[in-house]
């Protein structure tokens, strides 16, 4: 009798158990087994599989921008001319990081003109670059990587140098520069230290194995020596020691700062430096206008610039560029 009675007790209490489950907001706890990073979910007679989402090791994005000026004048008192001129280029970067390996990858490309009707060359080209940098780099401690660097620089049109010959009202040219004339690529393997938070990225590499080629493809001006290379030759190769350094920070809430510097020496004339510096300043009126100031910095012992009074010397060149227009981010 003291048998059936227990067995009568705990059906009772199996069975308001059930109910007391079940009737608590109907919840149903599914089983889950774990096979080749996949996981299964098993409800009731049914197989729901849900896939593990994967980590994406690159950043991608990049920038566009443009502006444009036009001016028109007819019979203005105060005089002018009537005038156009555009600037527009683009920044895209591929950055990629897993374990201890990192691949940085940039481009940048520029180009504007301005046009002037009443000039003898009306249309001049006042912005013009093309820029190439991608680093691959094996980390040997936090922070620090073995790096080697490939950065590529030269131009997209025609450059030239405007003046007035003598007794003559009308303006000449003299054909300066050309696609692949310069361009120059460095090859540097070193240390290179990297720091990457809150919105602050900061990148340098310290080479003593630089190789440098300096190329004029351009025939008239290879014949000339122009560039610092041979009459004749079309590429310059040097060996020597560098230090490249990169900043891309935001300073405030809608201002960003972006600025590399690239120091080459010549081991046959260690201690003389090749400059190359890079600004550039963008602040954001809203997501699509936005201001850029870009600065360019660059000396280089073996170029020699004509100056108006017809002699070549050794100069700063200097570029500075500021600009309100479209901004479109990607």
């Amino acid at each position: 009798m003291s048998r059936y009675f227990t067995i009568f007790i705990t059906t009772l209490l199996f069975s308001g158990l059930f109910h007391k489950a079940w009737g608590q907001d109907n919840k149903i706890v599914p089983d889950t087994i774990m096979i080749n990073g996949d996981t299964l979910i098993m409800l009731g007679d049914s197989l729901i599989i849900k896939e593990e989402v994967k980590q994406n090791y690159w950043k991608k994005g990049g920038n566009y921008n443009l502006s444009i000026q036009q001016v028109s004048l007819s019979n203005w008192a105060a005089g002018g001319a009537s005038s156009f001129a555009l600037n527009t280029g683009v920044n895209l970067f591929a950055n990629y990081k897993k374990g201890g390996r990192i691949w940085d990858t940039k481009l940048t490309v520029n180009f504007g003109f301005n046009r002037q009707t009443e000039r003898s060359f009306k249309t001049r080209k006042t912005n013009d670059n093309f820029k190439f940098v991608s680093k691959y780099g094996r980390e040997l401690s936090k922070g620090f990587y073995l790096s080697t660097q490939l950065e590529a620089r030269t131009q997209l049109l025609k450059g030239y140098k405007y003046f007035k010959p003598a007794n003559s009202e009308m303006e000449d040219r003299d054909l300066i520069s050309d696609f692949l004339s310069p361009a120059y690529i460095q090859s540097s393997t070193g240390l290179n230290f990297q720091k990457d938070k809150d919105g602050f990225k900061l990148s340098s590499i310290l080479s003593p194995f630089t190789g440098r080629f300096t190329i004029v493809a351009n025939d008239s001006l290879s014949q000339a020596g122009a560039f610092g290379i041979l009459p004749g030759e079309k590429v310059r190769p040097e060996a020597g020691a560098s230090l490249g350094a990169s900043i891309d920070t935001r300073l405030m809430k809608n201002i960003e700062w972006k600025a590399d510097l690239n120091l080459f020496s010549n081991y046959g004339k260690f201690g003389n430096m090749v400059v190359n510096f890079n600004s550039a300043l963008r602040m954001k009126v809203n997501k699509y206008i936005s201001t850029r100031i870009e600065t360019v910095l660059i000396y280089d012992e073996n170029v020699f610039i004509k100056q108006d009074d017809g002699s070549k010397s050794q100069v700063i060149q200097f570029q500075n560029l500021i600009n309100f227009g479209l901004g479109l981010d990607f």
